[in-house]
Order: structure tokens, then sequence, then C-alpha cells
């Protein structure tokens, strides 16, 4: 498995289309794709605002699928650094808080203006 890591963002896991591609591309081996609770909580919970004809438990199947397609993706443990991080968007420390904690060096995101390089370069992580 190569070192490189990329966390996804709930904004690239929210189209299922771009969602199933990443999955793809994480399953090639070339870099370790990372997603945490919060990350899946959010893709998930947009969905379900935006498709009431998606039932919760179809989505709880895809994240349980995601999971068992990417061994070891889930970042856990990295709470206790949100607060300490300081974001435009301060509802996306969360993200940045699991990339760190996961050791990732890239976030995969469209949201290029919540995420500033200068920020991400304290830690080595590029957006």
């Amino acid at each position: 498995m190569a070192g490189y890591a990329a966390l996804y963002d709930a904004c690239v896991l929210y189209p299922a289309p771009l969602r199933d591609f990443l999955l793809q591309l994480a399953g090639t081996g070339l870099f370790r794709a990372r997603w945490s609770d919060d990350i899946q909580a959010e893709w998930t919970r947009n969905v379900l605002a935006s498709r009431p004809d998606i039932a919760p438990e179809q989505l709880e199947r895809t994240c349980q699928l995601m999971d068992a397609a990417v061994p070891d993706a889930r970042v856990r443990g990295y709470a206790k650094l949100i607060p300490t991080l300081s974001l435009p968007d301060p509802d996306d420390r969360h993200v940045l808080a699991a990339a760190i904690r996961g050791r990732c060096d890239v976030i995969v995101t469209f949201n290029l203006k919540d995420f500033p390089p200068a920020v991400l370069a304290e830690d080595d992580i590029e957006v």
C-alpha cells in the first residue's frame, strides 16, 4: 500500500458517480483513501435532505460497503484537535483535524476557499 494519503471531504462523496469513481481509485493501491465518521455523517445527511426518496438505511449500507472496500479508511481520534484549528469556515475544522490525525497528504474537496494553503502547509497538507 502506498504511503500517500488522501482525505475525501463530504462534498466529493455526496455525488454517487464521483463517490464511486473515488472508491475505484482508492482500490488501485496508489494511495490510501481516508474519511471520518463526521465526514460520512455530513454527506449522508445532505443526501437525505435533498433526496427524500432515499432511505437512511440505504446510505448506512453504502457507508458499510465503503468501509469494507477500503479497509482502514476511517480516521478516528481527531476530536481534540478540532478546537485548536482555525479555518474560514469553522464547520470545516473536523475535516482538517481528520486529515492531520490520519497523516494525510491532501484533502480532496471542491471547497478550496475553505482550506487556505498557508493554514494547511503548517501540517504539510495540500488541497
